[in-house]
């Protein structure tokens, strides 16, 4: 399964740990420069079975969200049916079951496949420097960009995440036309916890990736109300996901034994923008509204 952008992609030299935690201009350098290389090895590497065959498409979504998502692109005045899924589990905070825990494997197994493939792939700055995750999408240096992945990765903002966040939370309308993504792994002695904070987002979707069995200590997420001076933490099962804005204050606590994989995906508005004023709504919009696509392409930007 060798190929010459293979071959050259794997043996460029990456930057090391310190460079990129100190955001080194020779980093954002490194990655500028081979992002050409780096798109044609994932692309050869997809070609040459890289990916074991696995195929990534809406067969691994939970079949209730499925059903009720399509039923609501279909008619929007059935999107109740969506909401009905959502379990508000804390002030502004939201759970349901996102993908089907007996297909999860599948989506896992890619995952390891891509961190095996031998192209490097940027870990996220913004969480110190997680070592076992990865960005996911293309507005972002060293990105994930098999073409089977971004055509997955794209469907699950635009068909899922986008009209579910307007749903639940009918404010970041117009703030979220640009998507971006980033994959983490939590491991006790490695990467582990994450301190209390807020997102650049209007919204942030976190899906817990982690196999039916595949038990973890600690790892809770913590969401902290600063009016009532109350916090909770909250876990989530396999396939679970949990969405809130982001101004929501919360942190990773430790993990203890085990690892905790997810997928952290935000939606805001062009150049960053994000609601301003807390539980400001501006003129009502239609269910037709929330069930569309926006038209505006992407500002190319990046958080972190």
């Amino acid at each position: 399964m060798s190929t010459a952008v293979l071959d050259e992609a794997r043996t460029i030299i990456r930057p090391s740990r310190d460079e990129m935690l100190q955001r080194a201009p020779s980093v954002h350098e490194f990655w500028n420069t081979n992002r050409k290389v780096f798109e044609s090895a994932w692309a050869e590497w997809e070609q040459a079975n890289g990916h074991g065959g696995i195929v990534l498409d809406r067969s691994l979504y939970s079949p209730q969200l499925l059903r009720a998502v399509d039923t609501a692109w279909n008619n929007p005045s059935k999107e109740g049916a969506v909401a009905d899924l959502f379990e508000e589990i804390f002030p502004g905070v939201f759970k349901a079951q996102f993908f089907d825990p007996a297909k999860l494997r599948e989506l896992r197994a890619y995952m390891e496949r891509v961190a095996d493939s031998g192209i490097p792939l940027r870990p996220p700055y913004g969480l110190v420097l997680n070592k076992g995750g990865g960005m996911l999408d293309p507005r972002s240096e060293g990105y994930l960009a098999a073409p089977t992945f971004q055509q997955f990765y794209q469907d699950l903002m635009d068909h899922f995440m986008r009209p579910i966040a307007r749903l639940l939370f009918p404010d970041i309308y117009g703030y979220d036309s640009q998507t971006f993504g980033f994959s983490i792994q939590w491991q006790a002695g490695g990467d582990k916890d994450l301190r209390a904070h807020t997102d650049a987002s209007s919204v942030t979707l976190n899906i817990n990736l982690n196999l039916p069995g595949e038990d973890y200590e600690g790892s809770a997420v913590r969401f902290i109300d600063p009016i009532a001076k109350k916090a909770t933490d909250l876990t989530f099962e396999p396939g679970m996901a949990l969405i809130h804005h982001g101004r929501a204050m919360h942190a990773s606590k430790p993990i203890k034994k085990g690892e905790r994989h997810n997928f952290v995906l935000w939606l805001y508005g062009e150049h960053g923008q994000i609601p301003y004023q807390h539980g400001a709504i501006g003129e009502p919009v239609s269910a037709l509204e929330r069930w569309t696509v926006p038209t505006i392409p992407s500002d190319g930007s990046a958080p972190f």
